[in-house]
C-alpha cells in the first residue's frame, strides 16, 4: 500500500522496525541498575495460567520498568514534580523523520553526540523527528546491560539546537539522551523540553515534544527520510513501551 506524504510516498508493506522487544531473558536489554523484566502465569492455589499446565489460556503477568527494559517513549513527566503522562501528550503517531548515523566523539572519559555533529549530519533539514544511530553499530546493543558502562550521549547543546530547529521527537539508540551519572542534572532532557524549574513548570515548555531511548537501528537501514509511525501503548505514565516503524520515503 503506497501512501502520499507530502511531496513524498511511503510503501506501507514495508516497514522497518526500530524497537527493541522485552522478554524474560537476560538477553534483554537493561539499563538503571534492575534486573531483567519478569514474565510468569499468574497462579491462583493450585490453577496456573498456562495451557501447558493444564489452563484453558495463557494468562502472564508482566513486571517491567519502560525505562530500563526497552525501547520506550517518555514525556516531560518524566523529569516534573508534577504529573504528566505520555497518554495525553503523544496525540499524533506519524511525522517525517530524519534518520542520521553519528560517532560521538571522545570528550575526556566521555563520548559525546555534539550539536555540530547534528547540525552537520542534518545538512540543513528540519524534520519533525530525528533518529540518531550511533557508531559503531554493534548489535552486542540489543542484549546490552548498559548499568555502570557510562554510555554515550547528547550534549546540552545539541538538544537545544534541536528544539530550536523544531524537532519535536528524538529517537536514539543509547539508554539516556543524558550522562548516565551526572548528579541529576538531565541537561539534555530539560534543554530538548525547555523545562527551567521542574518544581514550577514554564508556560513554554514542550508538552507535545517526545524522547524514545534504546532503539536500535540494523545496518541495512540507510540514512535519510523516513515516515516515523511512533506507537505508545496507552499508560497513564510518563513513559510508555513503544514501537516506532519506520517507512522509508521516496
Amino acid at each position: 500500500m503506497l501512501v502520499h506524504f507530502n511531496d513524498a510516498v511511503a510503501d506501507l508493506t514495508k516497514p522497518l522496525d526500530i524497537s527493541l522487544p522485552l522478554a524474560d531473558s537476560t538477553k534483554n536489554p537493561i539499563a538503571w541498575y534492575i534486573d531483567k523484566p519478569v514474565i510468569t502465569p499468574v497462579t491462583m492455589g493450585d490453577w496456573v495460567g498456562k495451557v501447558s499446565r493444564g489452563a484453558s489460556t495463557n494468562f502472564n503477568t508482566i513486571l517491567f520498568n519502560p525505562h530500563g527494559h526497552g525501547t520506550h517513549t517518555e514525556c516531560l513527566g518524566h523529569i516534573t514534580k508534577d504529573f504528566y503522562s505520555i497518554n495525553d501528550a503523544l496525540k499524533q503517531f506519524f511525522f517525517v523523520a530524519e534518520l542520521i548515523s553519528v560517532t560521538p566523539e571522545a570528550q575526556g572519559e566521555d563520548l559525546v553526540i555534539t550539536q555540530s555533529q547534528i547540525a552537520a549530519a542534518l545538512s540543513g533539514k528540519t524534520p519533525e523527528a530525528i533518529v540518531i544511530r550511533t557508531l559503531p553499530n554493534d548489535v552486542a546493543k540489543q542484549s546490552k546491560n548498559y548499568s555502570n558502562t557510562n554510555p554515550p550521549y547528547l550534549e546540552e547543546a545539541a538538544a537545544t539546537y534541536m528544539r530550536e530547529c523544531g524537532i519535536k521527537h528524538v529517537l536514539i539508540d543509547l539508554p539516556s539522551v543524558d550522562k548516565e551519572k551526572d548528579d541529576g542534572k538531565l541537561l539534555s532532557h530539560k534543554a530538548f523540553w525547555n523545562v527551567k524549574d521542574v518544581n514550577n513548570l514554564n508556560d513554554d515548555a514542550r508538552h507535545d515534544a517526545t524522547i524514545t531511548e534504546l532503539i536500535f537501528v540494523a545496518d541495512t537501514i540507510l540514512d535519510g527520510s523516513y515516515l516515523l509511525n511512533l506507537q505508545i501503548a496507552s499508560f497513564v505514565n510518563d513513559a510508555s513501551p513503544s514501537k516506532p516503524v519506520l517507512y522509508k520515503l521516496e
